[in-house]
């Protein structure tokens, strides 16, 4: 398996991880082979990232970090939150509780986690699977930080509907891709106190939980919102969710902004280490993110091209890359692997979708 662009399809790919539809439903299943109109249909819907069979990666296997099943319930379950909360002002804590037992089994039964696969986004459900990635990511710190179940609960509710009050903001502003104006960055920034004030409301969920949500942009150099707070006056659980929260919106689309490539995003949320977040919770949620995600297509300092196969977790910037070339005959294609961690004067430069 190896991830690739959408924009970088072509006829005659092979889907090797299955893609749903905003409502849930199968768009394309493991094994269908592409076509123009198929891609074409991708690419309408803002789908930026698939996977693909081939067979010099068929062997390669890219796990999630909580089961399909869980990662697509919990994603319907965001937008019918969304559509109620739209209709009657209130959404299902039952079902809220319920999903959020589940992505907290999946992690804390896992033995060893690295994050490497990025959840196939279209533009229409992406607000409702990144709060399903902000939720599973924070559980993943959370766990590694051996926090309480009761803690680690409160903060998964909290991450799961840390987006809750952007359903009263305008709908233009949270489909907006480029940057915001000053006017309208003022109106973004009210989502996290009227989320605070909507779960506050909720007698049968944590208090801590509503703080997740008023507290999840602020930032320890008191420059954050909504009340700039500062240093030790944001809750922890609070900044756990605020370092996920900015690692997800940096390898993803979202409102205001566009994505940059994971080790891009890496280099950018270890700059912020002691200024908006605590250096040592950003070192110990890196030390759970891959760098250069197994399937990604990588440059090395030898200037040839392959893909990640393998992670090195002690040493994330020194992943195991897959090299190919071809032979005198054009079928004839040679296999190289590279082990960064044994070939020391080999360096990864850049990385491709």
């Amino acid at each position: 398996m190896r991830r690739a662009n959408v924009q970088n399809l072509k006829t005659g790919d092979v889907i090797d991880r299955t893609i749903y539809t905003d409502q849930g439903l199968i768009l394309l299943g493991r094994g269908i082979t592409l076509n123009d109109s198929y891609i074409s249909k991708l690419k309408q819907m803002g789908i930026t990232i698939v996977y693909l069979d081939d067979d010099q990666t068929r062997d390669v296997v890219i796990n999630d970090i909580i089961t399909e099943n869980h990662r697509r319930d919990t994603t319907m379950l965001i937008k019918h939150v969304s559509n109620e909360m739209h209709v009657k002002n209130d959404f299902d804590v039952v079902g809220i509780k319920t999903a959020v037992y589940n992505i907290v089994e999946d992690i804390l039964g896992a033995k060893e986690i690295m994050l490497n696969l990025a959840d196939m986004r279209s533009a229409d459900n992406q607000i409702y699977s990144h709060a399903v990635s902000v939720c599973a990511l924070s559980t993943v710190l959370g766990k590694a930080l051996d926090l309480k179940r009761g803690h680690l609960e409160a903060m998964a509710v909290g991450a799961l509907l840390h987006e809750i009050g952007t359903t009263k903001l305008p709908k233009y502003l949270m489909n907006k891709r480029t940057p915001f104006t000053a006017e309208e960055s003022l109106i973004y920034q009210t989502h996290a106190q009227i989320g605070y004030d909507i779960l506050r409301g909720k007698k049968n969920l944590s208090i801590l939980s509503a703080h997740v949500v008023l507290q999840h942009h602020e930032w320890l150099n008191g420059c954050g919102y909504p009340r700039q707070l500062s240093g030790n006056q944001i809750h922890l659980l609070a900044q756990i969710v605020g370092i996920v929260d900015f690692y997800d919106n940096l390898i993803n689309d979202g409102p205001g902004h566009e994505r940059v490539l994971h080790n891009e995003a890496c280099e950018l949320l270890m700059a912020c280490a002691g200024d908006l977040f605590q250096k040592d919770l950003i070192v110990t949620f890196l030390r759970h993110v891959a760098v250069y995600p197994i399937g990604s297509t990588v440059k090395l300092s030898t200037g040839e091209l392959g893909v990640v196969v393998r992670q090195n977790n002690s040493l994330p910037l020194r992943p195991v890359v897959r090299v190919y070339h071809n032979g005198d005959d054009e079928a004839d294609i040679k296999v190289r692997e590279y082990d960064l961690v044994k070939d020391l004067s080999i360096l990864v430069v850049d990385m491709f979708e």
